[in-house]
């Protein structure tokens, strides 16, 4: 038998027991499979197995999936070196579907500063230093011992308890609707007219107090006459005879109020309370139950008003050192009729124009009317939405003034469909009632009248067609931004040249 081990192992001479232990050792190590009989079945390929010598290290046994991957490694590098193209877009392309251009973004932002920077520079060394906030005071303070701004303000809570005292005769039946509707409508009939005849009339009456005073009395005219449909409403299904009334205008359904908020319903409405909590409410759209919500944030509310006393001092100092020299610049050329001059000035014009106008709205739609807003607990604050992504003339209008575009929508565009006017005319009759508030805005508190501001607001309608039916995408948003950025400054220099024509060169003749 010792023979024939001898034979089999190859190895002669005689053994000792030592040795044939070793051999057979080594011999099983060469047969066993690794991770069993089942790995090999299902063609997985052979792992390490970690062996154990005498000396207690653990080493790596190299197996067949080793050199398999390393001759993979080789040929992949081979096949790169000979081949270094595929069919691919270029990021530019729109059929790369590349959309990531923050750094182009942020490239233009840092152009837009740097030109922005040159213009201001050149501002002063050829200007010096304009700032003068004592000439800003003046211009609402011309004749200080009448003060007729102030005064039109405080002459406005005649038009408000008027309203009040109405609504209270109708809800009691001391009136009766037709007469109601009367008061109504001469109450507001006057709130836009009385403001317009003292402005025309008192010769100590500036520009800029005039268009905050006639300002004021517009968004009043708009609170009120919200206040007398909703009542009306209210009214009407009151005199509903059903059995249960779940959801109505006077009663509001409970999951649109908050916690313990206690619930109106009409004619508890009617008070000098809930009145005047919704004219300074910053909202154009009267409601029994407004949204609250509950606590006012001092963080919060300190930090708009940080930014409403910085964007108005920024507001005042760029016009007086940017906008009001281009102006006065622009006198020669609109006298001459110079039309390359002319062009030349409109666009020196747009953009300290555009950057001011971009500052008002957020000075008064985001940080007065949140100021506002959390110092009420009001509810409501979604003031705007995305215009500057509007790819449309009407998407920007629908968009870009939230509290006006709900009263249009809620007082006059439904209104009017209700009574059997197709769309195309109830959106113009809304262009045309905005043209009609634009002008007033303007005109009246420079005395003069030249359509301007009706003309621009009319135009939209033409351009809104143009846009929506031959612009689509990126194309249509940058019409929009044209619109804004030209025709603003274009209103401007022709009030302006109007006005300095009436005043100032007959009083010179």
């Amino acid at each position: 038998m010792m023979g024939d081990w001898n034979k089999t192992s190859g190895v002669s001479g005689p053994l000792t027991r030592r040795r044939r232990a070793t051999l057979a050792a080594e011999r099983r190590a060469s047969v066993q499979p690794v991770n069993g009989a089942s790995a090999a079945a299902c063609g997985s390929p052979v792992t390490a197995e970690p062996i154990v010598p005498d000396g207690g290290k653990r080493l790596e046994r190299p197996t067949a999936a080793a050199p398999w991957a390393e001759r993979k490694k080789r040929r992949n590098d081979i096949g790169d070196r000979l081949s270094c193209h595929k069919a691919q877009e270029s990021l530019l392309s729109s059929a790369s579907g590349y959309r990531n251009y923050r750094g182009i973004l942020n490239w233009c932002v840092v152009m837009l500063v740097l030109s922005n920077a040159r213009l201001f520079l050149e501002n002063l060394l050829r200007y010096g230093i304009l700032v003068d906030p004592i000439q800003v005071i003046s211009l609402f303070l011309n004749d200080p011992y009448s003060w007729p701004a102030a005064c039109l303000l405080i002459v406005s809570n005649v038009f408000i308890l008027t309203a009040l005292y109405t609504e209270r005769q109708l809800s009691k039946g001391s009136f009766s609707e037709p007469t109601g509707l009367v008061v109504h409508s001469v109450n507001l009939t006057v709130t836009l007219t009385f403001p317009a005849a003292v402005v025309l009339l008192i010769p100590s009456m500036t520009p800029v107090g005039g268009a905050i005073a006639l300002g004021t009395y517009t968004i009043l005219f708009l609170k009120l006459y919200s206040y007398k449909d909703v009542n009306l409403w209210c009214r009407e299904l009151s005199t509903i005879k059903v059995k249960k009334l779940v959801r109505s205008l006077s009663c509001p359904s409970p999951q649109h109020l908050q916690g313990d908020e206690h619930k109106v319903c009409y004619p508890g409405n009617l008070t000098i309370r809930d009145m005047y909590y919704f004219v300074f409410a910053p909202t154009l759209c009267y409601e029994l139950n407004f949204p609250r919500s509950p606590k006012v944030r001092m963080s919060f509310l300190l930090r708009r008003l940080f930014e409403m006393l910085f964007f108005t001092q920024l507001l005042v100092g760029l016009t007086q050192q940017w906008m009001i020299p281009i102006i006065q610049s622009s006198m020669k050329p609109l006298e001459d009729m110079d039309l390359s001059r002319m062009m030349e000035r409109l666009l020196r014009l747009a953009v300290p124009n555009h950057l001011l106008w971009l500052m008002f709205f957020y000075w008064f739609f985001h940080s007065s009317m949140n100021f506002t807003a959390e110092l009420l607990c009001f509810g409501d604050r979604q003031f705007y939405r995305d215009w500057w992504n509007s790819e449309t003339v009407t998407y920007f209008w629908q968009n870009w003034n939230i509290p006006v575009h709900k009263w249009c929508l809620r007082h006059f565009y439904k209104p009017l469909l209700r009574r059997g006017f197709g769309k195309m005319a109830s959106q113009s009759a809304v262009f045309l009632l905005s043209a009609f508030f634009h002008e007033y805005l303007v005109s009246v508190p420079l005395r003069m009248f030249r359509l301007w501001a009706f003309m621009g607001m009319m135009a939209q309608l033409p351009l809104a067609w143009f846009v929506g039916r031959f612009l689509r995408g990126n194309y249509g948003n940058a019409a929009v931004w044209m619109s804004i950025i030209i025709g603003q400054p274009f209103a401007v220099l022709m009030y302006v040249h109007d006005f300095y024509v009436i005043n100032y060169r007959q009083e010179s003749d």
